[in-house]
């Protein structure tokens, strides 16, 4: 990002970043999943920073992710594994925890009944967000 920066001390990286309004919070994450059509990558023990800048999340995972097949019954959901912001949803309130619908709630700042509401129609926690945000 910042050409020539190994000389840059992280204290400083950080103090630079600031001033750019770039803010970085490390997440001590036990797993992240990334799911394509063709298979799922497991990142044990990953670590995890989020970035945010100009109103834009950005998430890095360092880690050796472990790769396996999904299978056509779409078993997806291991060891109890929540539906992340990516995920797709066929329109109905069952396709939500109550946890999805919290997050949304806070991240928006409106009440439980107004993000489900906004969940269901839109099918997607980014999304229900961001239409929230931009009302």
């Amino acid at each position: 990002m910042f050409g020539g920066g190994g000389g840059l001390n992280p204290r400083k990286m950080k103090q630079m970043m600031n001033q750019m309004g770039i803010d970085l919070e490390d997440i001590d994450a036990e797993e992240v999943i990334i799911r394509t059509p063709e298979e799922e990558l497991v990142f044990h023990n990953a670590e995890v920073q989020r970035m945010d800048a100009q109103g834009q999340q950005t998430y890095q995972v360092v880690g050796e992710p472990d790769s396996r097949p999904r299978g056509e019954g779409g078993d997806t959901d291991e060891a109890g594994a929540i539906e992340d912001a990516d995920a797709s949803g066929g329109g109905s309130s069952s396709d939500f925890s109550e946890q999805d619908v919290e997050i949304v709630a806070q991240r928006a700042g409106v009440p439980e009944e107004t993000a489900r509401e906004t969940l269901e129609e839109t099918g997607d926690l980014a999304a229900a967000v961001q239409q929230l945000e931009d009302e």
